[in-house]
């Protein structure tokens, strides 16, 4: 009736989360390592300009090409329908936590 009773909605995944950073409710940042030389890249994006609509909620797919050796990867998030980070994949990257990020 007043809905007094529902469930909570899932948070998303607790590892993914902890792997990408929300600056404002429009921008997020994620950095990562390339394989081949450990070069640190930093990816900025926004809901309006590069996620996507998914089946299942929104997704963020992102070429990387680092500036120095030029060491090539891509980078996969996915997010729920209220834009909370459900999953996290990479091909010749490795992400890092936000936790240990210095600026």
């Amino acid at each position: 009736m007043f809905k007094l009773f529902r469930r909570a909605q899932p948070a998303g995944d607790p590892e993914a989360r902890a792997l990408v950073r929300q600056d404002d409710p429009q921008t997020f940042r994620v950095r990562v390592r390339t394989r081949p030389h450990a070069e640190i890249v930093e990816l900025r994006f926004t809901k309006s300009a590069h996620i996507g609509a998914d089946d299942n909620g929104y997704v963020l797919r992102k070429a990387v090409v680092s500036p120095r050796h030029f060491d090539r990867g891509e980078v996969l998030i996915r997010f729920d329908s209220r834009y909370r980070v459900t999953a996290t994949e990479t091909q010749g990257l490795d992400l890092i936590p936000v936790a240990e990020w210095t600026e």
